[in-house]
């Protein structure tokens, strides 16, 4: 399994994706429950899902409203939009002229948002156009994944971006964002874009005909969690902690060793990103908890075990922390999605 299914989601955003299905008083608990995420964990504000169920909720979504665009423009983008998107921008030559395809095919499906592809002193820029008042951020960040998360697919590389403004106020899922857009993401910005080096647009498409049948059964999962900002510090020494044992994990004297960086340095560095060594153990810890209970056929004691803890109950306590939900409930409401 690819590392990338191995990420997690706030369940804030699973609330955003549900959000103009509530509003028309369609039931959701049903589609949470066939996506194998509990609709109880919406009460918990901090509780996270795998991507890989993200992902078939998105699926569901869609399939049920017709609207790839989960209602966010006056316009429904019909399902197999964006099955037409990825096919007229894989047959450009380069980056650019997929950008334009797709920037264009966009201002076609929706009626109330568009976007603009230019360039200025060595920059490529992409702004959203729209009328009236700030949207939600999960409207942004909707369209935003279809432009740069496809384009970082067809170069088989994330386009890392310089900056990213958005028109709303900073979201309760603001880090999320920011994981996946990149750390300089701003808010309460005058217009709503993305900014990153214009050399990116020269690049060749090196995906095909075969690779995009692959691409297109995993989306959009992986274009939530692939291509999201793997340079940060966090993201490195995240890495770093998945290729040991939990028992093994360094203390952060040793670690700073292993990265050959100076302690006061790497901790002023996760600083500035909003992390700490500690979150970031916790947080990997949730992570695997989250994936091991949904695709594995190991006890709850065995997961307890191998992610560090003494005995069950203490994984117990802190799973019902991370999530909202005990590991036994997770677990039966994945497995329910998968029959």
């Amino acid at each position: 399994m690819e590392d990338w299914k191995k990420g997690t989601i706030a369940i804030g955003l699973v609330g955003e994706a549900l959000h103009n299905m509530r509003q028309r008083g369609m039931d959701t608990d049903a589609l949470l429950q066939q996506a194998g995420i509990s609709p109880r964990l919406l009460m918990a504000p901090h509780a996270r899902v795998a991507a890989t169920n993200y992902g078939r909720l998105w699926y569901l979504i869609s399939q049920v409203t017709d609207d790839e665009f989960f209602g966010m423009d006056s316009h429904p983008m019909r399902v197999g939009s964006f099955n037409l998107l990825c096919r007229s921008a894989l047959h450009s030559a380069t980056l650019g002229k997929a950008l334009e395809r797709i920037v264009d095919f966009l201002r076609l499906v929706l009626d109330d948002m568009s976007a603009t592809l230019s360039k200025q002193d060595g920059l490529a820029h992409i702004a959203l156009n729209e009328n009236g008042g700030p949207r939600r951020m999960f409207t942004y960040a909707t369209f935003l994944l279809f432009v740069h998360g496809v384009g970082s697919w067809l170069i088989g590389r994330r386009i890392k971006l310089v900056s990213a403004d958005f028109r709303c106020g900073e979201p309760l899922a603001s880090l999320d964002y920011k994981i996946r857009f990149c750390e300089q993401a701003r808010f309460d910005q005058p217009h709503t874009g993305i900014t990153f080096d214009a050399a990116y647009l020269d690049l060749p498409i090196v995906q095909n005909q075969r690779t995009l049948q692959s691409f297109l059964r995993e989306a959009p999962a992986n274009l939530l969690v692939k291509y999201s900002n793997h340079d940060s510090l966090a993201a490195v020494i995240r890495r770093h902690l998945r290729q040991l044992p939990t028992n093994e994990w360094s203390d952060f004297d040793s670690l700073s060793e292993e990265l050959q960086t100076p302690a006061s340095t790497l901790r002023r560095k996760l600083s500035q990103e909003g992390q700490s060594y500690q979150a970031i153990k916790d947080n990997l810890r949730r992570d695997l908890a989250i994936n091991y209970l949904s695709d594995s056929s190991r006890s709850i004691e065995e997961i307890a075990l191998s992610l560090g803890f003494a005995d069950p109950s203490a994984f117990h306590r802190a799973f019902k922390k991370w999530t909202g939900s005990s590991p036994g409930e997770h677990r039966r409401a994945a497995s329910a999605s998968q029959h």
